[in-house]
């Protein structure tokens, strides 16, 4: 149990640090498109910094592997939602994007449902399913997909309207979240049929799953989609939406896909719960838009010579 709390805590660090490092990549690079993958790939391996970023990634991901086979898909998840706490205090440190007053109280709630769910993994062993049949997996992804898509380019749409509030990046968080849930999904069955003692064997179950392909869409859509709603959001907004998305996604489909059973006894229960609830409540503090800058009011001075102007024009 304690090597998958250690290795949950691994992922969030090199997911954190990873998301961090890449956004520092993206403000030096020029304005990326989703509607230009090519494009968007090329000048993101033109940067050295960008793939030490994507390599953190790739190591969390592996870290994620090994949490899916020692812990339960409702604890692991909740766990991964505390990473907002180490991505808030890296986003200050190396980005100077300053949390705000929620996003700071943000932070002691997640300390207390990391608590919560640590607390509810104490006891005795509960039961971690493997697989999922093909066609539930199927019916529940497809939909998700479509639906993460079409939110991306809603938010698109929207980005390109004048005169309208600064998006804090709530839909593309919202869009991407429902692309990693699908890959989470797919993560838990690949460790489910990874087996070190057999490598042969697992390579051969592990291709003949849907697992991989599935991997394969999302890491390719989603690197294109979250790097362009990363270069034009706060990380530290839009990254603590999508993994919120992503828990409850991943909760709810994987619960249904995988039929992993929740703790019987009422305390461990009651901990797992209300840990994941309070991790969820984290989206609802967060604000929806950045604030505009203050602009000092104009004199009465300046007033007469726009109204002057407005009557000479």
């Amino acid at each position: 149990m304690w090597w998958g709390v250690a290795a949950a805590l691994l992922a969030n660090l090199l997911f954190s640090a990873g998301f961090v490092i890449e956004k520092r990549a993206l403000s030096r690079l020029p304005p990326l498109s989703a509607a230009r993958p090519t494009q968007v790939l090329v000048h993101l391996l033109r940067s050295p910094l960008w793939i030490v970023g994507a390599a953190s990634l790739g190591l969390g991901f592996l870290a994620q592997l090994a949490v899916y086979r020692t812990l339960p898909l409702v604890a692991a998840q909740g766990l991964f939602v505390t990473g907002l706490v180490m991505l808030l205090l890296l986003s200050s440190l190396f980005l100077g994007e300053q949390p705000t007053g929620r996003e700071r109280q943000s932070m002691i709630a997640i300390l207390i449902a990391l608590v919560m769910i640590v607390f509810s993994l104490r006891g005795s062993p509960e039961t971690i399913s493997r697989l999922a049949p093909t066609p539930t997996l199927l019916t529940i992804c497809l939909p998700a997909l479509v639906t993460g898509l079409g939110l991306f380019v809603s938010a698109e749409r929207r980005a390109r309207r004048r005169h309208r509030m600064p998006t804090a990046g709530v839909p593309y968080g919202v869009a991407v979240g429902f692309l990693y849930g699908v890959s989470s999904l797919a993560i838990k069955g690949v460790a489910g049929l990874l087996d070190t003692a057999e490598p042969g064997g697992s390579a051969t179950a592990i291709l003949s799953s849907p697992y991989p392909y599935i991997l394969m869409f999302t890491g390719s859509t989603g690197l294109v989609l979250s790097q362009t709603a990363l270069q034009r959001c706060r990380a530290s907004l839009i990254v603590p939406v999508c993994t919120t998305i992503t828990f409850l996604f991943t909760v709810a489909a994987g619960t249904v896909a995988f039929a992993e059973p929740l703790p019987e006894e009422p305390l461990r229960l009651a901990l797992r719960l209300g840990g994941s609830l309070l991790a969820v409540s984290v989206l609802l503090a967060l604000p929806r838009h950045d604030e505009l800058p203050a602009t000092p009011d104009p004199s009465p001075s300046t007033e007469g010579t726009r109204h002057v102007t407005r009557h000479i024009t």
